[in-house]
């Protein structure tokens, strides 16, 4: 397998998609359906790099974006905001939490994987 890559998404259909284009892709992938259990993974398992959705329960992705930065042994992993608000400030506020990169939804394949190939050297 290549890199580790945390997937942060509530929902199960956009979890299933990304996940097979992942796998397809030889990342290995992690879970996690909301905030909270995004912060603990990041912190157990150490991903190379988080897919983080904004809209999830318990812990919206920008506030576990901003925990999971401000925790010195992590900040250096690289997130990337996955978002259906595509509004105008949505992706400057998702880079002012502290979030690298930026993909709205639905999600272009080409520049997801443009993307991870940046953040990720391979």
């Amino acid at each position: 397998m290549g890199n580790r890559i945390l997937v942060v998404e509530d929902n199960a259909d956009n979890r299933i998609l990304i996940t097979d284009v992942l796998d397809s892709m030889n990342y290995e992938v992690i879970i996690a359906t909301d905030g909270e259990e995004g912060i603990k993974k990041a912190s157990a398992e150490r991903p190379d790099l988080i897919l983080m959705d904004i809209s999830l329960p318990q812990i919206d992705g920008l506030t576990a974006t901003r925990r999971i930065k401000a925790m010195p042994e992590l900040q250096h992993i690289p997130i990337i905001a996955l978002t259906a608000h595509a509004m105008v400030g949505d992706r400057e506020r998702a880079l002012e939490a502290g979030c690298d990169d930026y993909v709205s939804k639905p999600i272009d394949l080409r520049e997801l994987t443009t993307k991870l190939t940046r953040y990720l050297q391979t």
